[in-house]
């Protein structure tokens, strides 16, 4: 599945928003060195049940003063269609004009999901409030969202969320470039036109990287897995190992055809900077 644009391959970077004024001047160099490889957009992550919303929109505001393009998370869960529409207002009285919508994650000790149950309901409300003023992506799973019931399901979850009106979809992150361009093909059998842009997790702390995997579904290569656990608290060899998987698994997703790539920084520059510089031929 390809979706070509005009200067080539796409690339953006997520971020969480600081809760500190040292982590926001951290995130401000961080932004600073990502932008001299010219990105389509960085993305700002917003808390369970809009924990973060203040600081989600300081950090976009904070990137678009300095000149990017920058789009905030948007999570419906827990929240009344009043709530998502004085937020959507504000975003767009700033200037906004990109949002990734989703349904997100309850916080702890919410039992509903409030109105707005589904991130196609998000999507639909967006469009209903602001028309096509937001460029609006959403989440897809190409190894299945671990709570759906099935692969169907889930795939036909992502219809649903494009038919409401989204514009572009990004997916979790992944280490088997087979899962994306299966997923593109079903996607594109069911008539799924929108770019897909594949979610890419640098391996810096495998540790880490295995239990964030084990709790959102991403499945980590058994080769990988011990070839990683070999090394055990060997950082540097985990780093320059972790920088070839990474680097060729982008190689091989921009020589088939995505459209880009997303880049789940965890708030880092260095080896999303140096993956880029490896695969910057395709960029």
């Amino acid at each position: 599945m390809s979706h070509p644009t005009s200067t080539g391959a796409e690339l953006s970077f997520e971020f969480f928003p600081p809760k500190t004024a040292q982590g926001s001047e951290k995130l401000r160099a961080v932004w600073t060195q990502l932008a001299e490889v010219k990105p389509r957009f960085f993305s700002v992550t917003y808390g369970a049940g809009g924990s973060t919303r203040a600081g989600t929109l300081d950090a976009v505001r904070a990137i678009r003063s300095a000149g990017h393009e920058a789009a905030p998370h948007l999570s419906c869960v827990g929240a009344t269609r009043g709530e998502i529409e004085a937020i959507l207002e504000q975003m767009r009285t700033s200037g906004i004009r990109h949002i990734v919508a989703l349904r997100g994650d309850l916080p702890s000790g919410m039992a509903a999901a409030g109105e707005l149950a589904h991130a196609c309901d998000l999507v639909a409300l967006i469009r209903k409030a602001t028309g096509a003023h937001f460029r609006v992506d959403v989440a897809c799973y190409p190894e299945c969202h671990p709570q759906a019931k099935s692969a169907r399901d889930d795939l036909m979850n992502f219809k649903r969320k494009v038919e409401a009106g989204a514009d572009a979809a990004i997916t979790q992150y992944f280490y088997n470039a087979d899962s994306y361009f299966r997923f593109a093909d079903e996607c594109a059998a069911e008539g799924i036109a929108v770019p897909i842009l594949p979610g890419i997790m640098p391996i810096g702390n495998f540790s880490q990287l295995a239990r964030f995997s084990d709790a959102c579904g991403t499945e980590i290569p058994r080769w990988l897995r011990l070839r990683m656990q070999g090394y055990s608290d060997d950082l540097a060899s985990i780093r320059a190992f972790g920088l070839d998987v990474v680097s060729a698994l982008c190689e091989r997703l921009l020589a088939g055809g995505a459209p880009g790539l997303h880049f789940y920084t965890l708030n880092h520059a260095d080896l999303v900077m140096e993956i880029c510089k490896r695969v910057s031929a395709r960029i």
